[in-house]
């Protein structure tokens, strides 16, 4: 073995080393793995790869190629598998309600894998949006010398001679139920809306923590908005594999890298490119992981001081691949560190910081994705906290692209989205009205599911900034218009959200980061006497496990004590 590399001090030597050790050596033998690879790191290649949707396609192929590149490092790769649920085919049914489980199960089988086997390092190749906040918070958690690999995005389709993504499809359904366009329309345009492997092209959720897996540090620079199709694709997976040996090497860890600063600057990322409102569910949970405290609150006070600045879907024009071509993440950064908006120190998995990163970026002012911070889109970031008497424990809007940040109006109450939906096709929804569905949360659904069915039915129907929608439950990366998501406490818990009534009147004033149920005290006070909790449908399984264990969205919807309770790291057993 290299002298780089001290094995004594590995996690592997409880597998690999001494004579104690003869009968697990000689399951590697059985594999055919010679003696002297058997002396070396053993680095976990984890892949979400799967035939579940275009997003995981292609990470099995990217992890095979980063397993020759820890070969060339010095290293013995061991790939294994994770779970990925899918939201884009989860959506609008109950199986959306598996969605944000799949998040904490997905860091639960990586961290067993690696605890199980004793690796010394992980590499973690995701594309769909539960995987890639599930595998960094395993990384964080786990706390060996870790890489972020995404798989990459899908490529735009083209309609009518424009770009368009699955959020045009979800959208063109509630078009045809307003008898707005032909059957043979929608069939037209779902042929087409996605035309390659890789996650959904927009700013959605995926490619939000997509741009926070570089911000953070976690990823190779620049390496993340390659398209899934593109041949350097392959080029960043074997640098992915090279590079791990050189963390290992240096025992630089992910808490090293993920300081507070670092989810500062992603937080500052997220705001800056109009994400997905998931983001701030998925940076507290890996925060905890951490034992960082950084909660919705601190996501929010981030964003409101953070200018908006890349003009990507839902809210502006452009897509991941063009986002790519006009320089990627490290463009937007490198205008946003000029403005003095980033934190240059932080530690990177390319063995350098943040600053000396973005040094070496040059600012291309001919690309039209990414704006000069001096010249923003709007002045403040593209998503937006929200606290008041409906929401005591905070909220969440995307105001990207909106127009409209003040809304007031009767409320329309549903106690789950199906029947909420029901009555978007029946064209039973008013203009003004505030659209309230509860029951939906972490607890309550269970599963905390998104309504980008709802929504996108809406915006079909013409109603998209003439109604707002309020939940305890999530809104995809992928929904625009005045949707207020991660109300809390839940209407499980017996949050204000569970006592509200169809007419009473709710203002949400986006400006000043408000919610509020306009509700006499004694009366809400009398309704809270006559409330009841309600019982689920999932009496057994993983939903009534997670449903027992999971905590409030403020704080990330978590399901275990995180760092803060740890009494050793796995990664120096």
């Amino acid at each position: 073995m290299s002298n780089r590399f001290d094995k004594s001090r590995l996690p592997s030597r409880h597998v690999s080393v001494g004579p104690e050790r003869a009968p697990h050596r000689s399951y590697y033998y059985a594999m055919g793995i010679a003696e002297e690879d058997i002396a070396k790191p053993f680095v976990g290649v984890a892949s979400a790869g799967n035939d579940s949707a275009p997003c995981n396609i292609t990470l099995d192929a990217q992890a095979a190629v980063a397993t020759r590149g820890v070969v060339e490092g010095g290293g013995m790769p061991r790939r294994f598998n994770t779970i990925t649920v899918t939201d884009g085919i989860a959506m609008g049914h109950q199986g959306m309600k598996s969605s944000l489980v799949s998040r904490e199960v997905i860091a639960d089988s990586v961290e067993l894998s690696v605890r199980g086997h004793c690796y010394d390092a992980l590499i973690g190749f995701a594309g769909c949006d539960k995987s890639l906040p599930g595998m960094m918070m395993a990384m964080l958690r786990l706390n060996v010398p870790s890489i972020f690999v995404y798989g990459g995005s899908i490529l735009p389709g083209r309609f009518h001679d424009k770009d368009v993504t699955v959020v045009d499809v979800f959208e063109i359904v509630g078009k045809y139920a307003a008898g707005a366009c032909p059957l043979s329309e929608v069939h037209d345009l779902e042929k087409v809306a996605c035309p390659s492997a890789g996650a959904c092209g927009g700013q959605f959720t995926a490619n939000t923590m997509a741009c926070v897996a570089e911000a953070i540090g976690l990823s190779i620079p620049n390496s993340n908005m390659a398209p899934a199709p593109y041949s350097s694709r392959e080029q960043i997976a074997h640098a992915a594999g090279v590079q791990i040996m050189e963390l290992i090497e240096r025992n630089l860890r992910p808490r090293d890298i993920c300081t507070r600063d670092a989810f500062i600057n992603a937080a500052r990322v997220v705001a800056a490119t109009g994400g997905s409102t998931n983001a701030a569910l998925h940076l507290p949970a890996m925060a905890h992981e951490a034992g960082i405290a950084f909660d919705l609150f601190d996501v929010a006070e981030i964003f409101k001081t953070t200018p908006y600045i890349a003009d990507l879907k839902p809210g502006g024009r452009y897509v991941a691949k063009d986002m790519y071509e006009a320089g990627g993440v490290y463009m937007l950064m490198k205008t946003l560190m000029e403005g003095g908006f980033l934190k240059g120190d932080c530690m990177t998995v390319s063995g350098r910081t943040l600053a000396e990163n973005i040094d070496e970026v040059t600012w291309n002012p001919d690309q039209k994705v990414i704006y000069d911070v001096k010249t923003p889109l709007s002045p403040t970031g593209g998503v937006v906290g929200l606290r008041g008497s409906l929401a005591p424990d905070g909220a969440i809007v995307k105001v990207a692209g909106m127009h409209r940040l003040v809304f007031e109006g009767p409320a329309r109450v549903f106690d789950c989205e199906e029947d909420c939906f029901a009555a978007v096709e029946a064209r039973g929804i008013n203009e003004g009205e505030v659209i309230v569905i509860r029951y939906e949360g972490p607890k309550g659904g269970p599963g905390m599911r998104e309504m980008l069915s709802t929504t996108a039915a809406l915006y079909g129907l013409g109603l998209g900034e003439k109604v707002a929608l309020i939940t305890d439950g999530r809104f995809s990366g992928g929904t625009r218009g005045f949707c207020i998501g991660h109300v809390g406490p839940e209407a499980a818990d017996g949050g204000p959200i569970a006592l509200v009534e169809d007419g009473d009147t709710i203002r949400i004033d986006a400006d000043a980061g408000t919610i509020d149920l306009l509700v006499a005290d004694d009366v809400l006070a009398d309704r809270r006497a006559r409330w009841t909790p309600r019982a689920t449908d999932y009496g057994s399984g993983a939903l009534w496990r997670y449903a027992k264990t999971v905590g409030p969205a403020y704080s990330g919807a978590v399901t275990h004590p995180g760092a803060s309770a740890e009494t050793h790291v796995y990664a120096d057993i």
